[in-house]
C-alpha cells in the first residue's frame, strides 16, 4: 500500500480518448446533457468500468454508479466522481477529469490487488453543467433529495424537448437504488481559476464552496416598427434588459471582495433588425462565499430591477431557480486530502471553490471534500482549457490516498 501509485499516463490516455467524443475544432468538447454524444461518453465509461470488474447501475435520473466491492459490502461506499456533460464550448477536463480520476483509482487498486474494507464507487452525475437543461447539478441534487424527480423530467431545453423524454431516448432512465448511502465523497477537479497556477501550487485543498443564486428574468414590452415609432412612445424590452445587464455588473463590483455577478444568456424576441424588441429573456448568476452578502446582492437586484422595469414601461417577471448557501466541506474529508498532499510532498494551499460542483449537493447528505489541480491561465468553460499530465496525476494520487483512508484497506 505504501508504494501504490496511480498511472498518470493511463489517466491522460483515458482523458484524451474521452475527449474525442464531441471534439471541437479548437481542441475542446461539446457534449450537452442527454444528447447522443453524452450517451457515447456514458457508454465508453461503462465499458471501461466493466473491464475493471465493476458492477454498474443507473438510477432514475441517469446517474451512473460503478462499484468495486469491498470486504464488507454492508458498509456505505466511499464514492468519487463528477460529470461527463459539457458546456457548448467546453474543455476536455472540466468534469471528465473527476470521473476518470475515479476510474484510475479503481484501476490502481486492481493493479495492487488491494482489498478495501468498504466498497468504492465512481459516480457520473447527470447534467452538472445546467447548459441544456436548467438548473445545474440536477443529478446530484435529485440524489440528495433536493429536486423532485418528476419536476426534473418536466424541464425543457430551448427546443422544447423534455428532460425525461431525452433521458429515456438515450437509454439512461434507470431504476431506484433505495435511500442514498455514501460513507464519504471526494471530487477531483481542475481549479477553473488562476490561484494555484499563479502561486505555483499543485494541490488545492477545497474547504468549501461559495453560495450561489440563479435567476431567470423576462421583460415584456411591445413590438413595433423601428421606423415610424417615436422614441418616447416605445416599450423596448431590450433597452430594459441592457440596463439590467449594467445593474448586474455593478452589483458584482459593489459587493467586493469575492462577489461574482454574470448575465450569461439572453434571448430577444422577435429578433428582427427593424422591429423594436417586445420581449427579452435573460439569466443571472450571483455568487458569494458570505451568505449575508449574497442575500444583500439579491435584495439589490430585486429592488433595482423593479425600478428599471417601471422606468422603461416594461412588465418584469423575475424567478429565482437556484439557491444554495455557502457550503463548508467535511473536516475529516478535508483532512484526508491534506494528508495525501503532504504525504506525497505536493505543494498545496486551502482554497474556496468559486464554482458549483456536485460535491456541494452531496455534502448535504454525506461527508464530502474536493481536490483542485491547476489549469492553464485559470481558463475553463472554454475550448482552450488545459492542464498538465503531471498535475492531473498528482491530484489523482491524492484522491487515491483519501479514498483509501476512508474506505480502509489491507
Amino acid at each position: 500500500m505504501e508504494n501504490l501509485r496511480v498511472d498518470g499516463q493511463r489517466l491522460w490516455n483515458s482523458l484524451m480518448e474521452m475527449a474525442k467524443i464531441g471534439a471541437t475544432e479548437k481542441g475542446g468538447v461539446c457534449r450537452l446533457a442527454l444528447t447522443d454524444l453524452d450517451k457515447r461518453s456514458r457508454d465508453l465509461f461503462i465499458a471501461w468500468c466493466e473491464q475493471a470488474g465493476c458492477r454498474v447501475s443507473v438510477d432514475p435520473i441517469g446517474n451512473i454508479f460503478a462499484r468495486r466491492p469491498g470486504r464488507d459490502n454492508s458498509l456505505p461506499p466511499v464514492v468519487t466522481g463528477s460529470h461527463l456533460d459539457s458546456q457548448p464550448t467546453g474543455g476536455k477536463f472540466d468534469g471528465a477529469y473527476g470521473v476518470l480520476a475515479g476510474l484510475e483509482v479503481l484501476r490502481a487498486l486492481n493493479d495492487g490487488a488491494v482489498e478495501t474494507e468498504a466498497p468504492v464507487e465512481v459516480a457520473v452525475w447527470t447534467n452538472e453543467e445546467g447548459s441544456r437543461f436548467a438548473p445545474a447539478m440536477m443529478g446530484s441534487g435529485a440524489y440528495a433529495g433536493l429536486f423532485p424527480v418528476e419536476d426534473i423530467y418536466a424541464a425543457t431545453d430551448v427546443d422544447g424537448k423534455r428532460f425525461g423524454d431525452e433521458l429515456a431516448r438515450i437509454g439512461y432512465k434507470g431504476e431506484p437504488r433505495g435511500e442514498p448511502s455514501i460513507g464519504a465523497y471526494f471530487e477531483a477537479h481542475i481549479e477553473q481559476g488562476p490561484i494555484l497556477e499563479t502561486e505555483g501550487r499543485t494541490i488545492g485543498i477545497v474547504t468549501g464552496a461559495q453560495g450561489q443564486r440563479w435567476y431567470e428574468i423576462t421583460l415584456t414590452g411591445m413590438e413595433a416598427h423601428a421606423g415610424p415609432t417615436p422614441m418616447a412612445r416605445r416599450r423596448d424590452a431590450l433597452v430594459g434588459a441592457a440596463e439590467i445587464v449594467r445593474l448586474v455588473n455593478r452589483i458584482g463590483h459593489e459587493f467586493q471582495p469575492d462577489a461574482c455577478a454574470t448575465v450569461g444568456m439572453m434571448q430577444v424576441h422577435p429578433n428582427s433588425r427593424n422591429v423594436i424588441p417586445g420581449r427579452v429573456f435573460l439569466t443571472i448568476d450571483f455568487r458569494h462565499p458570505d451568505d449575508d452578502r449574497l442575500a444583500a446582492m439579491d435584495a439589490a437586484l430585486r429592488r433595482e430591477a423593479a425600478a428599471i422595469a417601471e422606468k422603461t414601461k416594461l412588465d418584469l417577471d423575475l424567478e429565482q431557480i437556484l439557491d444554495f448557501q455557502a457550503t463548508p466541506f467535511d473536516p475529516g474529508c478535508v483532512a484526508a486530502v491534506r494528508a495525501g498532499a503532504e504525504r506525497f510532498g505536493y505543494s498545496h494551499r486551502d482554497i474556496i471553490s468559486g464554482a458549483g460542483h456536485d460535491a456541494v449537493y452531496i455534502a448535504k447528505i454525506a461527508p464530502a471534500g474536493m481536490i483542485f489541480v491547476p489549469c492553464e491561465d485559470g481558463i475553463s468553460h472554454n475550448e482552450i482549457e488545459n492542464a498538465t499530465l503531471e498535475d492531473l496525476a498528482a491530484g489523482c494520487q491524492v484522491l487515491l490516498h483519501a479514498v483509501l483512508e476512508k474506505a480502509g484497506a489491507r
